[in-house]
């Protein structure tokens, strides 16, 4: 596959709320995922793809097989597929890798995109300001905690996931981090740094900030009604955040001027 554009989606959380909301939003991903067919150089998915995912030597979460088969589907048609693990997601083992070919990647990624240098971070335990969370997500992420998590039966284990995500997700929306918002304080230095584009999701608010120096793009979220994706145009260098409703209409997406 040799395509034109490089796409970043996070915080699609398929799973969350009720069954035909979560059709609804997986519907839309599909169909987005479709028009990658055609013109997709890189996907990068930045993390909480689902709402919870914890996958077990022989047994993963139940239900959005169409969105498995379509990146199955991409992989075989040659698109690379990056995962970065969010804060949701972080349950992720062997399958991706070995069943879908996808790249799973538990850090940050750090890119060199047609000459624009590229940071991406799902962004959680980024903001100076959410010390808190630092404790939940070293606990989440701890292998040997995990480990003996997957000694659950999966019924169990799962269930308790997707309570977990529910506190999570609840942290994140409603959590007042004042009038700084620490992963943009967190983005602009690594703008400062020398990267020319950082990405990253996490905080649930769709943002696009340009400077003389860099774009910071945050991804936002498909739980509203108007969700939001990230796309690079190598001809061009630009990075920007597009609605995802007027880019499946018209294939185009507003390039906000430089501040």
């Amino acid at each position: 596959m040799s395509g034109q554009y490089v796409y970043f989606v996070s915080d699609v959380h398929l799973g969350f709320g009720s069954r035909d909301r979560d059709r609804e939003r997986e519907a839309l991903l599909l169909r987005l995922l479709d028009r990658m067919s055609s013109n997709a150089a890189h996907l990068f998915i930045v993390g909480d793809l689902f709402d919870y995912w914890f996958d077990y030597r022989t047994v993963i979460p139940r239900g959005h097989v169409r969105t498995l088969a379509a990146l199955a589907g991409l992989r075989e048609q040659g698109l690379p597929i990056t995962y970065l693990m969010g804060n949701h997601d972080f349950g992720h083992f062997t399958y991706f890798h070995e069943e879908l070919g996808i790249t799973v990647v538990t850090g940050d990624v750090h890119a060199d995109i047609a000459g624009s240098r590229f940071y991406i971070a799902h962004g959680d335990g980024k903001a100076h300001n959410d010390k808190g969370y630092l404790i939940l997500r070293s606990i989440l992420r701890n292998r040997f905690a995990q480990r003996i998590y997957r000694m659950l039966h999966p019924n169990l284990g799962i269930g308790l996931a997707a309570h977990t995500s529910h506190g999570s997700r609840d942290y994140t929306t409603a959590r007042d981090f004042g009038p700084v918002d620490g992963i943009r304080d967190f983005a602009i230095e690594k703008i400062h740094e020398g990267y020319d584009v950082v990405v990253m999701g996490h905080r649930h608010r769709a943002m696009e900030e340009r400077r003389p120096d860099g774009t910071y793009v945050n991804l936002g979220d498909w739980l509203g009604n108007d969700p939001t994706f990230g796309i690079f145009d190598p001809a061009t260098r630009i990075m920007s955040l597009g609605s995802v409703h007027e880019y499946l209409q018209s294939g185009l997406v507003y390039i906000a001027p430089q501040q």
